[in-house]
């Protein structure tokens, strides 16, 4: 069996079939795994993790996304372990920005409810006595480690960047983040509600205050100088 027939009779439930995809994907597992290493787990904890994110592409995997299969899974697989790392200490978010972050949230959700929308950035910075690039920057600490696959208008922020041939430094999410916080302010704004909030271009023009046109010029901005940035460190 090829590896997408073994991947589609394990997504069926064949046990064998997923034991066999697994050995044959060992060294993807580990690829992913070894970047991972010197973080205070050890390689085989870090390996079982990579298994239990790969199960988890196996399980979600749809052909009609028209990517390859290694294509999906080694962000899956990643996001697993940063996943068990962040949660268990490793990656720290600090305290001071998960309460921010907590308030944002609280805020939204009280203006939303209150005004029958989904409330302006510019709204809640005013409620919670921040500034907008702060409430972007502690929304985007926290965001899930998913959040690269998440999709807005059928592309996923992770697919608008080109991922193929780039896994390794695009799926490195603390480098795009860092990347991200480099940006201008409403670039870093349009970003946030378009990939991670998954807002359609015309919402998100109304969070921010301007016109759908300067969103899309925004977000083509943001994009090529992420690209320009992720397509450096993989060098």
């Amino acid at each position: 069996m090829t590896n997408i027939e073994l991947v589609r009779a394990a997504r069926d439930g064949d046990r064998e079939a997923y034991d066999r995809v697994v050995r044959e994907n060992t060294g993807l597992i580990w690829s992913v795994a070894r970047r991972y290493f010197g973080q205070g787990v050890e390689p085989d904890d870090l390996y079982q993790l990579g298994c239990l994110g790969f199960l988890k592409s196996v399980q979600g995997f749809d052909e009609s996304y028209g990517t390859q299969f290694s294509t999906y899974a080694v962000p899956k697989i990643a996001g697993e372990i940063r996943r068990f790392l962040r949660d268990d200490g490793m990656v720290k978010v600090s305290r001071g920005v998960k309460e921010r972050a907590r308030l944002i949230h609280q805020t939204r959700d009280e203006l939303s409810q209150n005004l029958g929308r989904e409330p302006a950035i510019s709204e809640i910075a005013a409620e919670c006595g921040l500034e907008a690039g702060e409430i972007a920057a502690a929304e985007l600490a926290v965001a899930p480690t998913e959040s690269l696959q998440y999709e807005a208008g059928g592309f996923s922020l992770e697919a608008m960047l080109g991922v193929d041939g780039m896994e390794e430094s695009i799926t490195e999410n603390l480098a795009l983040r860092q990347a991200i916080d480099e940006l201008p302010e409403r670039e870093k704004m349009v970003l946030l509600l378009r990939f991670y909030r998954c807002m359609t271009q015309d919402k998100t023009a109304k969070v921010i205050g301007v016109s759908q046109v300067q969103v899309s010029r925004l977000e083509r901005s943001a994009l090529e100088k992420l690209r320009r940035k992720m397509v450096m460190e993989s060098l």
